[in-house]
């Protein structure tokens, strides 16, 4: 077979392949049998073989390949992939629809509902009918390209369908229309946005294998999925056989109804629910819910409720976003699965406002695959309207299959040591004054308490970030968003609240995949074994850096020395002067500090400092590192500097005695030779503290 023979075999089989996924996945018919399908694939391979430069993206063979990645891309979505509003019965849905009615008071509302997927969103783009990248949803602004692992699904098309036009004008798009959509199929770019999934079956089938092989059982098909996306090795995804279904067309193809959306991309080859339903009104909507509440068990996915979006495109401007969500869609949750359990305290999380919200602490039960441990109380007003108590035994459900949620106290079950909650008059964060205010919400107006420090949880927040960063306790994978939102939640209010954290406190949050959050639990136990400056400094006393901290350290011995140590024995260590002497003590004598280090000291084990005696052969000298080391990190060179008498500096001035430069040595190696101070290379350094 010649190259230009085997060229036009190539296109044949890719156009005759890309047909069946198209008449198997989007129009679930099965024209020619598995094997006749793989068939047409191994020849496809087999060519591609023969000549590796016919081989093309949207080649049906390039669904799994490349070798796994280090990490994911980050990608600026085209527009916000928003996130949506909850209504949980018939009223709050009814509110909805009054609250937009306002806003376009001459409109007529008509809508179409989607079932809401338990899954992943994602962004696919096209240009010129091949895909381009994929991304995850990410904060809705940026997100991480997937593409690899999205290609791994046999329900994303890797070349778009070039429908006919027969087709297009038997589903009632006008000339213009179809003109605009094949135009932008052949030459243009498109993107869609939609859930990639994990079947209930595939979830089962998965959980069988791997309880055979010993391996950890996934926790959820949504967990199962969003873990899957998010692994690096594309082959690992494939193995999870994920589907997908597009729910949102972002490009401009002519659509003036969300119905075309959906009619526009099943036309060019994806996926749509079959189920979903055009409502004239919010009747239909309501009883299209209402059908599937006892329907839902028999999907092959998990759906927990309804999406309803305003059908006429034109007036998703004009009723616009609120936050994060827009306000011409909602999702109409379905009730969640209840069980009972026991409230063991009542805590307090800060908002990004300073307001107060209780968190009930419950004994762990299983919901749906997933372990609850704790459930927001809202605000005082609800807990009067439960009538709860800590120590009351409680049902509690997980609001639309995600929000866990408290339906009733369960009084008869009292044994009489239940105890009153009472919002406290200081914040418990902070310590600054708690004040009582009017505050409106959905459910009309309520009193809330906020605290009157208005920089209270930014600077629990810069302290949790100071605390798990490199040069103190080095947990990797706690950044601020994960901090922000680990604080939002209640699970954690000091840098101690950390120690406590567990996977299954993880699981439920947005960010974490399947293997993050045992991840994160992994590097928060690693972080228990430190030294006693690298905890010194994570405690972030002011004026106590790296250098400061070291300096107590081999001065003191042991954390409790140090704690007992009053001004003028501090004071007395030749590097630290009165002002920082005076910080040190008043942070040691502070109530809240004290109960903050009795509680890391349950989980963290300080290895206190060998105090070896080395000669001092760089006895007050002033010493700079720059560039690659090859035989030392560079904590290891502090270390070495520190033990033998000298000082580490970051900056080269006419102070500096000695400039140590390894590979690729920076801006200070060029100012050393300016200023005329010493440099030496590794080597030499090496032959100097021997």
């Amino acid at each position: 077979m010649t190259k230009q023979e085997a060229k036009q075999r190539i296109e044949k089989l890719k156009e005759e392949i890309n047909h069946h996924r198209y008449l198997y996945h989007v129009e679930d018919k099965l024209d020619i049998s598995d094997a006749a399908f793989d068939s047409l694939k191994n020849e496809l391979e087999e060519l591609e073989l023969k000549f590796p430069d016919l081989i093309t993206p949207d080649s049906p063979t390039q669904r799994v390949g490349g070798e796994p990645l280090d990490k994911f891309k980050k990608v600026e979505h085209s527009s916000p992939m928003l996130s949506l509003n909850d209504a949980f019965g018939q009223d709050e849905i009814k509110a909805w629809e009054e609250r937009i009615q306002k806003l376009i008071p001459r409109a007529k509302l008509d809508y179409f509902c989607e079932l809401k997927m338990d899954g992943l969103a994602v962004s696919l783009v096209y240009e010129n009918g091949i895909l381009v990248y994929g991304a995850t949803r990410g904060d809705g602004k940026i997100g991480e390209d997937v593409t690899q692992n999205l290609k791994t699904i046999e329900a994303i098309p890797l070349k778009l369908r070039e429908p006919a036009d027969s087709e297009l004008k038997k589903a009632g798009f006008s000339e213009a229309q179809i003109k605009k959509i094949l135009s932008a199929v052949r030459s243009g770019k498109i993107e869609v946005r939609g859930e990639a999934i994990m079947t209930k079956k595939v979830f089962e089938e998965l959980n069988k294998k791997y309880k055979k092989e010993g391996k950890a059982l996934l926790a959820n098909p949504r967990n199962g999925a969003a873990g899957s996306i998010r692994q690096l090795d594309p082959k690992i995804t494939a193995s999870r056989k994920l589907d997908f279904y597009v729910y949102s067309l972002i490009s401009d193809l002519g659509q003036e109804k969300h119905i075309e959306e959906h009619q526009i991309a099943k036309l060019i080859g994806f996926k749509t629910i079959p189920e979903n339903r055009y409502c004239k009104d919010l009747e239909e909507v309501i009883r299209f819910h209402k059908s599937f509440i006892s329907r839902r068990e028999n999907l092959l996915f998990e759906c927990d409720g309804v999406v309803v979006v305003v059908n006429n495109n034109n007036l998703h401007k004009k009723l616009g976003v609120v936050g994060k969500a827009p306000r011409w869609m909602q999702a109409y949750k379905f009730s969640g699965k209840e069980a009972t359990t026991k409230v063991k305290d009542i805590i307090l999380s800060v908002g990004r406002t300073g307001i107060l919200t209780p968190v009930a602490i419950l004994e762990p039960v299983n919901l749906s695959g997933v372990t609850i441990s704790r459930a927001t109380l809202h605000n005082l007003d609800e807990i009067k309207r439960l009538g709860l108590k800590i120590g009351d035994t409680i049902i509690i459900q997980r609001a639309g299959d995600v929000i866990p949620d408290i339906v009733r106290v369960l009084p008869k079950l009292r044994t009489g040591k239940e105890k009153e909650f009472h919002m406290p008059k200081t914040c418990p964060i902070c310590g600054g004054r708690v004040l009582k205010q009017e505050i409106s919400g959905k459910k009309g107006e309520s009193v809330g308490y906020f605290c009157a420090n208005k920089n209270c949880l930014a600077i629990s927040l810069r302290n949790i970030m100071h605390f798990v960063s490199k040069g103190a306790m080095d947990i990797e994978g706690l950044g601020p968003k994960i901090i922000d939102q680990l604080m939002q939640e209640g699970l954690v209010r000091n840098p101690a609240d950390i120690y406590d954290l567990k996977e299954r406190d993880l699981e439920s949050l947005e960010r974490f995949a399947e293997k993050s959050a045992k991840n994160l639990i992994e590097a928060i136990e690693k972080s228990k074994n430190v030294s006693l400056s690298r905890f010194l400094n994570a405690l972030g006393i002011l004026h106590v850096g790296e250098e400061t901290a070291i300096d107590l350290a081999n001065y003191f011995g042991s954390i409790n020395k140090i704690a007992e140590a009053d001004f003028e024995k501090i004071n007395a260590i030749s590097n630290i002067g009165p002002v920082v002497s005076r910080s040190i003590s008043d942070w040691f004598a502070q109530e809240k500090n004290k109960k903050l280090l009795e509680k890391l000291l349950k989980f963290v084990k300080i290895e206190n400092p060998k105090i070896l005696k080395k000669k001092q052969t760089l006895a007050g000298m002033t010493i700079v590192l720059t560039g690659e080391l090859e035989s030392l990190s560079r904590e290891q060179a502090k270390a070495i500097v520190r033990e033998r008498g000298g000082d580490v500096s970051s900056s080269v001035s006419i102070k500096t005695d000695l400039v140590v430069a390894g590979a690729e040595p920076g801006s200070k190696y060029d100012k050393a030779k300016k200023l005329g101070v010493k440099i030496m290379g590794e080597e030499e350094f090496l032959g100097l503290v021997k």
